[in-house]
């Protein structure tokens, strides 16, 4: 290893090291490297003082300015709550009848009741509230089995369907395994088929199970098959099967009948939230009026 020189073309002292003729310059770190590095040492410890930072298991340094994305996340929230606050209470004072005739709440109210059904309902109603065939009923169609006006759809979110709320919509199908004999249920499903099937109208009081339907099953469906939403009985003389429309899936049905449960939302939500789910659900192209 030579002594240190200086290089004749730059003007720095070499390092001494040589390889190859070539000959290693001891170059300073440039002035600018220098007061990035220090600014970015005097940020960085001023943002541990300034920021929640030290974290632990158990706790974290809150920082002077006491900043923290949570309170931002409650300032954002209570700044939008206090900006629909005058719409929610109107929608709060209107009657449910009335909200969809006012187009600037009735957009409000969708707006709101679309958010809270993807977080709330869709889970089980599928996120376009097509339903889930044995499972959940669909909410896009025209049969609702306990009415599709507004109020009843507001009645059926508040307080559920079998649910221990009181006021929870409540009904039973027996088990007619119990009741009748396997060739009487057969005969039973050969005529509900026929409801649904306008070729066999004419025709469907001549079917074996006719007479065993008006005396089991008209009660509460309907003599001709058309459904009581007081009962959360359904129709029997269209092609909307909650649990599947093949022979199979309705002698099943009524030997030993599947009977869902929804749970009371008001219980949850709060009334605003539950006329505005009201509201979009009425709107998804099956409500009554």
């Amino acid at each position: 290893m030579s002594a240190p020189e200086r290089d004749p073309l730059t003007g720095q002292l070499t390092t001494g090291h040589e390889w190859d003729g070539i000959k290693e310059l001891r170059t300073p770190i440039p002035n600018w490297w220098i007061v990035t590095f220090v600014v970015t040492w005097v940020f960085a410890i001023g943002y541990l003082v300034l920021f929640p930072s030290f974290a632990t298991t158990r706790d974290f340094a809150p920082g002077v300015l006491g900043w923290s994305s949570s309170g931002q996340l409650k300032k954002a929230i209570n700044a939008a709550g206090d900006a629909q606050a005058a719409w929610r209470t109107q929608l709060q004072e209107t009657p449910l009848d009335k909200i969809e005739a006012d187009d600037q709440l009735r957009r409000f109210a969708v707006a709101g009741g679309l958010a809270a059904f993807n977080e709330n309902c869709a889970a089980c109603h599928g996120v376009g509230a097509g339903g889930q065939i044995g499972q959940f009923p669909a909410l896009v169609d025209d049969d609702w089995l306990w009415g599709g006006t507004i109020a009843d759809i507001y009645q059926t979110i508040q307080h559920g369907v079998r649910d221990a709320n009181p006021d929870s919509r409540q009904s039973e199908m027996p088990a007619f395994a119990d009741i009748l004999s396997a060739e009487e249920i057969a005969a039973t499903t050969e005529f509900v088929l026929s409801l649904a099937q306008d070729s066999q109208r004419q025709t469907r009081s001549d079917l074996p199970g006719a007479a065993i339907f008006a005396e089991n099953c008209a009660s509460c469906h309907g003599d001709q098959g058309q459904g009581n939403p007081e009962l959360g009985a359904p129709k029997l003389n269209d092609a909307i099967w909650l649990y599947g429309g093949s022979k199979d899936a309705i002698a099943q049905q009524i030997a030993a009948p599947r009977m869902g449960e929804m749970p009371s939302w008001g219980q949850r939500l709060d009334d605003v939230t539950v006329r505005m789910l009201a509201v979009y659900v009425h709107t998804l192209g099956g409500g009554e009026r």
